[in-house]
């Protein structure tokens, strides 16, 4: 028998695994994207793809790894693909491993003496994948295959030995080949340092211990999830939608909490569209996981026993759970963003303490540029939603990001880009007795002849308050031309800059909470 003391302490040391892979991940990486604005993510899970514990990342990545490690391995079991000691695999299909193309994950089983004994993790997003279009993220993709390569899993590395072919068959399909190059040596000295660290963790309390400890973590955090929800029974339905260009896609859910368990039906939602916009059922499943997480379950660790009490119901061929190859790249970034507020709206109707709507979009940038072949990427923060006792943050990334802003600094000495304008978007915010946050102005100038493409949301719907707060207002595109005209566009455009034209991105604030009389 253990003590529960000797069983906290390993699963605070596996937690610190994933924790360290992202440090060692971040420091080896040469591109702003994951060196600076952290798009990355790390978990640990076991032999059987039950994710144990998982690094304080991004949750669009690690709420997706839930049914991604399961379809991972039905993978290798379908295709007759032998495991082996240093083997790592890498994969980006969103069909099989959750997000989109971008997030390439690399995946590698740990043996200890001759044992599996767990699977390392990590994910980070990579500023271009191919495709028809620069940064993967394109309004005019109709097809996954148009937003980029698609990798089904397949070993990176084979028995300890870089297999070169299959890294340069990767490397001779996307724009920027040396940085793809850095960021895929990243990943995979982040799994062999977790790998390092797991085999002392197993060789300091032994595998009989280790194993003990995995569902010990498992079976205590699918208690503490039942015993926050134990005094909840309630059926509720919201609903929200996702700005398309000239309409709007429904997304409806049902929410029933019984007997401890959570029952969410994707039940009036519209259904895959020929457009980017469909999440991938990974994404769907991280939208849901992270709402009960940050609303109802507090600090209770998410792992596969938190996930016990969840239960999704998205039929296929719905917006929220599309059919191969509908394209997702779009899915992940806005979609994920709307089904959080889709569920939030629905559980204000019966708890108090639900926050306004936040900015909601990741606002996200990509510059190519036409002259030398560069790519840049970005998300920008916005302004969050206030609650109970509480106003909302200034510029900040929601919801499903957990980004940083990439530095100025970084960004002007790398690309031939300068910042003419960074800073709070004031009288952005919802009004109410708790104000909301308010959003970000950020001012891009191009040196050179450049493609931009921008997707963000809540522009054609503001951002809502919840019990009488005031709405915030709604996210804004301007560009201003080389001649002095200023042009405004809609919050899903692609357009041409020339030489000294700069592009203004104006995100949204918070909703207010609270009537301010």
């Amino acid at each position: 028998m253990i003590d529960r003391t000797t069983l906290e302490i390993m699963f605070r040391g596996i937690e610190y695994i994933a924790e360290k892979m992202g440090i060692v991940l971040r420091r080896c990486s040469m591109t702003p994207n994951i060196r600076d604005r952290m798009d990355l993510s790390c978990l640990v899970a076991d032999s059987e793809g039950r994710i144990i514990a998982q690094a304080e990342h991004i949750p669009v990545h690690l709420g997706s790894m839930y049914v991604g490690m399961k379809n991972f391995l039905k993978y290798l079991k379908d295709n007759g693909i032998e495991v082996r000691r240093g083997d790592i695999f890498i994969t980006n299909d969103p069909y099989i491993i959750g997000t989109h193309l971008n997030d390439i994950a690399l995946i590698m089983p740990v043996f200890y003496n001759d044992d599996l004994v767990a699977w390392l993790v990590n994910k980070a997003h990579h500023v271009d994948v191919g495709g028809k279009y620069p940064g993967g993220l394109s309004l005019r993709a109709r097809s996954l295959y148009d937003e980029g390569m698609v990798l089904e899993p397949t070993k990176i590395v084979s028995e300890g030995s870089l297999c070169r072919e299959v890294l340069n068959n990767i490397l001779s399909r996307v724009r920027m080949r040396r940085q793809t190059y850095s960021d895929i040596m990243a990943q995979i000295a982040s799994l062999r340092s977790g790998e390092r660290d797991l085999k002392e963790l197993v060789d300091r309390y032994g595998l009989s211990r280790f194993r003990s400890c995995v569902e010990y973590s498992l079976d205590y955090c699918e208690k503490l999830a039942r015993a926050r929800l134990r005094e909840l029974s309630f059926e509720c339905h919201g609903f929200d939608y996702v700005e398309v260009n000239d309409h709007l896609c429904k997304i409806g859910v049902t929410i029933r909490i019984r007997g401890s368990l959570v029952d969410v039906v994707f039940d009036d939602t519209c259904r895959q569209i020929d457009r980017p916009f469909n999440s991938a059922l990974g994404v769907t499943i991280a939208s849901v996981s992270f709402v009960f997480k940050s609303l109802l379950l507090g600090d209770v660790p998410l792992n596969d026993g938190t996930y016990r009490i969840l239960n999704v119901h998205a039929d296929e061929g719905l917006l929220v759970n599309p059919v191969r190859p509908a394209p997702v790249g779009l899915g992940n970034v806005e979609t994920s963003q709307r089904i959080v507020d889709a569920l939030l709206n629905a559980l204000s109707t019966v708890l108090e303490d639900v926050p306004a709507q936040s900015g909601g979009t990741m606002s996200n940038i990509v510059l190519h540029g036409l002259e030398s072949g560069w790519v840049f990427y970005e998300t920008i923060g916005c302004g969050a939603g206030a609650g109970l006792n509480y106003e909302g943050e200034s510029g900040i990334h929601v919801y499903m990001t957990n980004t940083l802003n990439t530095p100025i600094e970084v960004i002007e000495r790398t690309y031939p880009i300068r910042i003419v304008r960074y800073g709070l978007r004031h009288g952005s915010r919802g009004s109410g007795r708790w104000r909301g946050g308010d959003g970000i102005i950020r001012g891009y100038k191009v040196l050179e002849r450049t493609m931009a493409i921008v997707i963000m949301d809540r522009v054609r719907i503001r951002p809502r308050g919840r019990r009488g707060g005031g709405d915030a207002e709604p996210g804004r595109v301007k560009v201003i031309r080389s001649s002095g005209i200023v042009e405004e566009y809609s919050g899903k455009v692609e357009l041409i800059l020339d030489r000294g034209e700069i592009l203004i991105i104006e995100t949204p604030g918070g909703g207010g909470y609270g009537s301010a009389t």
